[in-house]
């Protein structure tokens, strides 16, 4: 049957920059966070953590603490009915079979990081629970630890866990790379370091637990995943259907909030209290005790021809993963992936490892694993240009992917890939150079490209599911468990729908991210609720209207598959118009279902082995460019940013001022990487636990980020469209590394880029080592 969305041409709200649903609550304070809800009685939660990265618990005593006045409980290790999260890791395994990375609630008798939570405390205030807190008493045998990944892999090196260091491990084998290096007009080596960064979103980790009027636990908190209430369950050792999260809009998540926080906590604290509670984070105690940003080591050998033709990389990653595994394994599969870049290259080796040390653990961030190879092989892609004198532009066309190009792990690229004219438009948008202000300034410009992965491996059989229906006046309701974490991934939804059913968006309410009453739609993560939810609700909307459009038939005559649906009406083509109210009401009449369920399954594969370069890995990727313009201050290091274009291929924009949003939050996001942002950590104690010392990006330091949008219709979301969320924080730190080259003839490797690192490229000072 022909879609008569599709074939009526212009799209009428699909495509327009409507202001979100959401917009208004946002900018008038009046969004209710997950730390801004109360109930009465409520206890509030604190937890006592770990000062020290490695540590045998040799006695743990609570009772002074539980007998204070106003404090309602302790919990250690031994009263959490299962003291583990688990999550299994698809193509790993280990000598004793598949990869699952697991973690205690509670600490036992070890401390693997600073910060692990070693016992909860609930009281009537917040106050007497960080009181209690203190009171409980505690003692370490300080035990050695490791601390770089080196160090971990290194033969005799202290054990974080029972097994070896080595969390994961992949590689990629293509063609004949040694004879290809050895055969190349050029070879560029380059050694490359990223750091430990934090999310740093400004909304802590924080939630409230209570139990209903059913005995269900219910825990409304800041997440990016509903479906973690079964991992409550299981801590909790209860059925999976007495547990309900609800997912509040979050102040931001970025990755942060993807593994379990302060759900299983909660959780516990409602179960054996009886009582509602309330846990909040501190900004230190957030800082301290989350998952970061995986820092890594990359080696890289870039063989080239003398036209400028890449024809070898041969790869080398060690990632640090901190003292739990969470997601580390698929973070380096990401990297593993894009680490070559959007280029075409017959001869790739990569090997990639991560390992186990007492730092921070490290998981999900934006991006992940795809944004440090970006600064490692787009860095890479200058070098072979200055080496072989020719234009950095001219380079990356000569080696952009196309359509039908096969990536070293045997993935069939099978969307256009925008990529020169993505590079041609982000450079054209810097406009005319900026001339230096002075003669000790030097003002250089850079070029950097990506490729990110939209959409889960295809090996986890993804999914979602939305429901629609109609109310008897025409309204309609969405219902879909997707959580808004700040992008417009709600108000993407009532575009979508609208478009397709006809109802004004005044007129349409959503419902997200409720593992109870919404149904079930995935992590927000990946760049994937667009590609998912969306489809979803897409395909929803269709199988929904086709049913209501044969009625509509039986009432105005002519073919169903003629009739439109627009601004509350059905319409004819020759423009008799019926309401929706009124047709709704005859569908009420003869039985035909005015809602309905439908589920999306996105393309599924199986785990392929990368060394062989077996198959496909994700479902398809975002292209991306950006342009920046920089000034140095030869006598001091400082850098300025003067100007910077991000370009991307969005398939299709469902709302472009959204696009443009992600598109200028990434990129300054992705600059505070570059140049600034740094957890710092000695021999496993974080040294950044506030933002005076953790620093980010204001207006004051980066300029407009003059976003562009290019619109293949090429994606595989809704509509055509491609995942935007994550792709635009890739680019940065290597546009403006390359940039200060172009400025200084200075190669800045090791990130964040800050004005010591840069003074002592330029001479100023003596290296640090």
């Amino acid at each position: 049957m022909p879609d008569a969305v599709a074939a009526r041409g212009a799209l009428r709200v699909v495509g327009q920059p409507v202001a979100r649903h959401d917009a208004r609550d946002k900018v008038s304070a009046a969004t209710a966070y997950a730390a801004d809800w109360a109930l009465p009685g409520m206890l509030h939660a604190a937890v006592l953590r770990s000062p020290y990265p490695s540590a045998r618990i040799v006695r743990l005593e609570t009772k002074r603490a539980a007998a204070m006045a106003g404090v309602a409980i302790v919990l250690t290790a031994k009263d959490v009915p299962r003291n583990t999260l688990a999550t299994d890791v698809p193509g790993q395994t280990t000598a004793v079979g598949p990869l699952r990375a697991t973690l205690h609630v509670l600490a036992e008798d070890r401390v693997r990081h600073q910060g692990e939570p070693i016992a909860l405390v609930a009281a009537e205030t917040l106050e007497l629970a960080q009181a209690a807190v203190e009171a409980i008493e505690i003692e370490y045998d300080v035990t050695p630890g490791v601390f770089t990944p080196e160090a971990a892999l290194a033969p005799g090196a202290p054990a974080v866990h029972g097994t070896g260091n080595q969390l994961a491990r992949w590689r990629v084998a293509r063609g004949d790379v040694a004879r290809a290096l050895q055969d190349a007009a050029v070879v560029v080596e380059g050694e490359y370091t990223t750091q430990l960064v934090d999310a740093a979103y400004l909304e802590p980790e924080s939630g409230v637990a209570w139990i209903d009027s059913d005995g269900v636990i219910t825990i409304r908190l800041s997440t990016q995943v509903i479906e973690h209430f079964r991992d409550v369950a299981e801590v909790l050792q209860v059925p999976q259907n007495r547990v309900r999260v609800i997912g509040t809009y979050l102040g931001g998540g970025f990755g942060g909030k993807e593994d379990v926080t302060v759900e299983a906590y909660l959780g516990l604290l409602a179960l054996k209290t009886g009582r509602p509670v309330k846990m909040v984070w501190t900004r230190q105690e957030s800082l301290l005790s989350r998952a970061k940003r995986h820092p890594y080591r990359l080696r890289y050998r870039t063989g080239a021809n003398a036209n400028g033709e890449i024809v070898a990389q041969q790869i080398e990653l060690l990632a640090d993963a901190g003292a739990y595994a969470y997601l580390s394994a698929l973070v380096l599969l990401y990297s593993t992936v894009t680490a070559a870049g959007p280029y075409r290259i017959a001869n790739v080796e990569v090997d990639a490892r991560v390992a186990y040390t007492n730092n921070p653990p490290t998981s999900a961030m934006r991006g992940f694993g795809a944004m440090q190879t970006v600064f490692a092989y787009e860095s890479q892609m200058d070098r072979v240009a200055r080496t072989l004198g020719m234009d950095p532009l001219a380079l990356r066309r000569v080696n952009a992917l196309r359509r039908g190009d096969t990536l070293p792990v045997g993935q069939v690229i099978e969307t256009h890939v925008a990529l020169p004219e993505l590079c041609e438009k982000a450079w054209a948008a810097l406009g005319p150079p900026a001339p230096p202000r002075a003669p000790h300034l030097k003002v250089g410009r850079g070029l950097a490209c990506n490729f990110q992965p939209y959409g889960r491996i295809v090996w986890l059989h993804d999914w979602a599911s939305a429901w629609i229906g109609f109310e008897m006046d025409g309204s309609l309701v969405v219902r879909c468990g997707c959580p808004d974490v700040g992008g417009g991934q709600a108000s993407s939804l009532c575009q979508i729908a609208a478009e397709v059913l006809g109802v004004p968006l005044t007129r349409i309410s959503v419902h997200v991210s409720d593992s109870a009453l919404t149904p079930l739609a995935g992590t927000t993560t990946a760049s994937r609720q667009l590609y998912m939810s969306g489809n979803a609700v897409l395909k929803t909307a269709r199988e929904l209207r086709a049913p209501l459009l044969r009625v509509a038939a039986t009432l105005l005559g002519g073919d169903a598959d003629e009739l439109d649906m627009d601004e509350g009406n059905v319409t004819t083509p020759d423009g008799r118009t019926l309401p929706i109210a009124r047709l709704l009401a005859e569908c009420a009449r003869v039985g035909v279902p005015r809602s309905h369920l439908g589920v999306y399954h996105a393309p599924a594969g199986e785990p392929v082995d990368l060394a062989r370069g077996s198959g496909k890995v994700f479902p398809d990727y975002t292209f991306g460019a950006h342009a920046a313009e920089v000034e140095v201050d030869t006598e001091t290091g400082v850098v300025r940013v003067l100007g910077y274009a991000a370009a991307h291929d969005v398939g299709r924009a469902i709302n472009p001022q959204s696009v443009e949003g992600q598109i200028q939050g990434g990129a300054v996001q992705g600059l505070g990487y570059g140049l600034m942002e740094e957890v710092v950590v000695e021999d496993g104690i974080n040294l950044t636990t506030s933002f005076a010392t953790y620093l980010i990006p204001t207006a004051a330091d980066v300029p407009d980020v003059r976003a562009v949008v290019v619109e293949s219709g090429e994606g595989l979301g809704p509509f055509n469209a491609r995942g935007i969320g994550e792709p635009p924080i890739g680019p940065p730190a290597a546009a403006i590394a390359n940039a200060i080259e172009d400025a200084t003839g200075a190669r800045l490797t090791r990130l964040p880029i800050t004005a010591e690192r840069v003074a002592r490229g330029l001479g100023l000072l003596e290296d640090a080592s």
